[in-house]
């Protein structure tokens, strides 16, 4: 106990001269930047101009006539942006006397090459008439609802569609059911059933055992 009571006797000399010095180090690397973005061929300020450091959630926009400030920390990176121009970015010095730093950043007005728009002269009626009936026009969803709801359509999904959740458990359900209703005897074969022979002879004609191709 009094070693660790010596121990914390000599650290409360120390730890506040070394909090001092990390907060005289942390205030020696902010740095109030401030400036205004120009045009690089007339020198007209940019408003509401994007300036964000590169990596941190902070920002700001220049004001109506391209001034802006904003406080960064020596090394960082700063971005300027702005629509129709090309984005600059520009990285704080580490050897910045004081804690103030003014720039007059400019920037270059930015090609944007659009796709190319062919104008057209107006049909003629003829024109109009022909290229109207010939165009195909899409199936709406009744069409669409009435094509797949025909047997054939119906019986294809229903051989290669997986069952859902609820036609699953309903299956589980009903041969559960069959399982405890022939509970201590034997259960049925359907060889000697009429009416699964009747099923197995419809289903034979209609062909649902030819191999799908």
């Amino acid at each position: 106990m009094k070693k660790f009571l010596r121990y914390l006797f000599i650290a409360s000399f120390f730890l506040p001269g070394a909090a001092k010095a990390q907060f005289e180090t942390f205030k020696d690397s902010v740095v109030q930047l401030y400036g205004v973005v120009m045009t690089a061929d007339s020198l007209i300020g940019i408003p509401s101009a994007s300036i964000v450091v590169k990596g941190q959630n902070r920002g700001t926009i220049s004001n109506d006539k391209g001034v802006f400030s904003i406080v960064v920390l020596k090394g960082d990176q700063v971005e300027f942006t702005s629509i129709g121009y090309k984005p600059v970015t520009v990285s704080i010095s580490k050897d910045i006397k004081g804690n103030q730093h003014s720039i007059i950043q400019l920037m270059v007005t930015d090609t944007i090459y659009l796709p190319a728009t062919i104008i057209r002269p107006r049909l003629t009626r003829e024109q109009f008439e022909r290229d109207f009936v010939n165009t195909k026009v899409p199936d709406d969803d009744i069409v669409l609802a009435q094509r797949n709801n025909n047997a054939a359509t119906r019986r294809i999904l229903a051989s290669s569609l997986p069952a859902d959740g609820r036609e699953a458990s309903n299956q589980y359900l009903r041969q559960y059911s069959g399982k405890l209703s022939y509970a201590g005897q034997i259960a049925p074969q359907n060889i000697f059933n009429p009416f699964a022979w009747s099923e197995f002879i419809k289903a034979w004609k209609r062909g649902d055992f030819k191999k799908k191709s």
